[in-house]
């Protein structure tokens, strides 16, 4: 038996989730007496596929098909169903990102498998498994039994740290049957932000919402992201009246996110908000309102005019940088 991991690609690149997802399932082999084999889908060079062994896995199994360039959920689904079966793999991991919750659910019907979709740690037991996730829009926690005989495990990105060691992967050619049945969906076009950093994958996020009171005054959030090194997000008041674009909404209806730091500048933090943000390491509110709900899910709260802190917050992180 072995665990099997979708070691998902961007353009032929691993991001940090993807490492999160390959040292998951090597810890969870400990813990098992198991192995664990990465697939990869698309064109990733055989360096990178190797660089896997360094997170744990023993093979990588590269399935390379024109077709599969772009992200098609039915046909990626299929692949990966079908190395878990040659495998012998009783866990299937995949990173829970918006490719791999478009997988997850198709992954586990092939299988016959039970689904954890938002996985947060490590199972605390192997027999019966147990597994930990997030419910009540991220505020509770669940311990979830899954009794099928293989399981899916959807990693929350962010939730389990990177480990590196020494090793190199083998890879292994692996070509899955398809049927038209499999590409039934197709992707039409691609579009692409650049030179901005991807809010899923963002370390550190600066967002807002209508306590700014303009789209004028975002300048001084999109410098203090700058100088962070962060993504900018935003509420979604403020992407429904078009004041920011809606690829920054995060929260409930918008993108779920898990960065190390979050900071939020005047949103007042409805549970919807806070479903999509409740899993940042840190979070940090600004806001002029004491009674704002976000203040009791905040790590550190700042009650002050935003117009006022968020300018000297600029001069401080200025000075830090200067100095070190």
């Amino acid at each position: 038996m072995s665990i099997l991991v979708f070691a998902e690609n961007w353009e032929g690149k691993f991001k940090k989730s993807t490492y999160e997802a390959v040292s998951y399932g090597a810890e969870l082999a400990k813990q098992a007496g198991s192995s664990v084999t990465a697939v990869v889908i698309g064109n990733v060079s055989d360096d990178d596929m190797k660089s896997l062994g360094k997170y744990g896995a023993q093979k990588v199994l590269s399935v390379k098909n024109d077709k599969l360039n772009a992200m098609i959920p039915g046909a990626y689904a299929t692949a990966i169903a079908q190395a878990s079966q040659k495998e012998n793999a009783k866990i299937v991991i995949v990173s829970y990102t918006y490719s791999g919750k478009s997988v997850a659910g198709r992954i586990a019907v092939r299988l016959k498998a039970g689904l954890v979709a938002g996985a947060i740690a490590l199972p605390s037991s192997i027999s019966p498994f147990t597994l930990r996730k997030k419910c009540f829009s991220g505020k509770g926690l669940t311990d979830v039994v899954v009794s099928s005989d293989v399981k899916i495990v959807g990693l929350t990105p962010n939730s389990y740290k990177v480990n590196t060691s020494e090793g190199s992967a083998v890879i292994e050619n692996f070509s899955p049957t398809f049927t038209d049945a499999d590409f039934s969906s197709t992707s039409k076009e691609t579009k692409k932000t650049s030179g901005k950093i991807a809010l899923t994958e963002a370390e550190i996020v600066v967002s807002a919402g209508r306590g700014l009171k303009s789209p004028e005054n975002w300048k001084m959030v999109e410098q203090l992201a700058e100088l962070l090194g962060a993504a900018t997000a935003c509420s979604k008041p403020v992407a429904d009246v078009g004041w920011r674009p809606h690829h920054e909404h995060v929260g409930q209806t918008g993108i779920t996110i898990g960065p190390n730091l979050y900071i939020a500048i005047g949103i007042s933090g409805a549970i919807q908000h806070l479903a999509g943000v409740s899993s940042s390491k840190v979070i940090v509110v600004i806001n002029n309102d004491k009674e704002a709900p976000f203040f009791k899910a905040a790590n550190y709260g700042i009650c002050g005019d935003a117009f006022e802190v968020v300018p000297k917050l600029i001069e401080e992180v200025k000075k830090f940088k200067s100095a070190h």
